[in-house]
């Protein structure tokens, strides 16, 4: 059998001396994954942060990519398409991750505001993967949910979802979690802009950690002056690396672009890419699964002491202060981002 040679963004963690048995693999960090060094690669494993389009691609030989992220608004599937270039995203590796960022956020809105969350009406927009966690993690919470998902209802004809004229006129909170597209009959482009934003009714807490251009921040920033928001935690942003300070120095929280970063999702992506790679190459490894990390711990807890509790799991402040003492450093914190670990709650009343 011929080997592929395969090109890994060094950052991706558990996959060293995974393929090295079955392929011939090398490691670069994301900006030194270049036109050049994927010249003779058959295969890409990358993150958000390599562009496959035509300029990284078109003089190579590459025939597979896999992205370890849940999105993929960076590989240009249309001209994937025209050279007969696979490719695959972890769908959905990160769901669980991000809905204990969300959970966190949450926990410390409310310490803040001395308030409780049950009763509270939360508006989820977009309802994949990650969307139908963060709708469980707010039930488990004792909050009143709205759902937002054209494309989903029109696909399966479930009732239930409602406008965002809606959850703009009754959410107390507000998260985002859509894909970025700028086309089609649903484009998120610019999703919460003025128009939406000038709706709100009940001051809410707006949240993205979906991407960036979701969220018009010019708009954002003016509906915070306008006291139309609360607050606002980020994770994603229009042009990160790079941050708007102004922003970043008005928002509860912010953070580089980890909501979904805990151990137990980045493990995921990582078996779903390898097993992507395996399939496409008949490497032998279909069924990979990471043997470095411990099983997920189950707690119990009460309904009352569960923000207490999520925010002891994962304390959200400490990677809000990070960045907004060195927004600097914003790739480097979400490269060298440390071990967090997801629980697995039981809540009872």
């Amino acid at each position: 059998m011929n080997k592929p040679t395969i090109v890994i963004d060094a950052h991706i963690p558990f996959i060293k001396g995974v393929l090295e048995q079955v392929a011939h693999v090398s490691y670069y960090p994301a900006n030194e994954i270049t036109a050049d060094v994927v010249r003779h690669a058959d295969a890409l494993i990358v993150r958000t942060r390599t562009a496959c389009n035509e300029a990284l691609l078109a003089n190579s030989s590459v025939r597979f990519i896999a992205t370890a992220t849940i999105g993929f608004d960076h590989i240009d599937a249309d001209f994937c398409a025209a050279r007969s270039i696979a490719w695959t995203n972890a769908a959905g590796c990160n769901a669980s991750s991000v809905a204990q960022y969300i959970g966190s956020a949450l926990a410390f809105w409310v310490n803040k505001n001395q308030c409780t969350l049950v009763g509270k009406t939360l508006g989820v927009v977009g309802v994949g993967h990650v969307g139908t966690e963060v709708v469980r993690m707010a039930q488990l919470l004792g909050m009143r949910v709205l759902v937002n998902d054209p494309p989903r209802a029109m696909e399966d004809k479930t009732t239930g979802f409602v406008s965002l004229d809606v959850i703009a006129r009754e959410a107390d909170v507000i998260t985002f979690h859509t894909p970025l597209t700028t086309d089609g009959l649903f484009p998120t482009y610019h999703l919460a802009n003025a128009d939406f934003l000038n709706q709100l009714q009940h001051k809410p807490l707006l949240i993205n950690s979906a991407r960036g251009f979701v969220v018009d921040e010019l708009a954002l920033k003016v509906a915070l002056k306008l006291g139309k928001i609360s607050d606002v935690v980020l994770d994603c942003w229009e042009h990160e690396p790079i941050v708007d300070n102004d922003l970043l120095q008005a928002t509860l929280l912010s953070t580089p672009h980890i909501a979904g970063y805990s151990a137990d999702g980045k493990a995921k992506a990582t078996e779903m890419s390898v097993r992507a790679v395996s399939r496409f190459f008949d490497l032998g490894l279909d069924y990979f699964t990471v043997s470095d990390l411990s099983p997920k711990q189950v707690q119990s807890v009460t309904r009352h002491h569960l923000p207490q509790a999520l925010l002891a799991n994962y304390d959200i402040r400490v990677d809000s202060d990070q960045l907004r003492a060195h927004p600097e450093r914003f790739e480097a914190l979400r490269s060298h981002y440390p071990v967090r670990r997801e629980i697995d709650w039981r809540v009872t009343d």
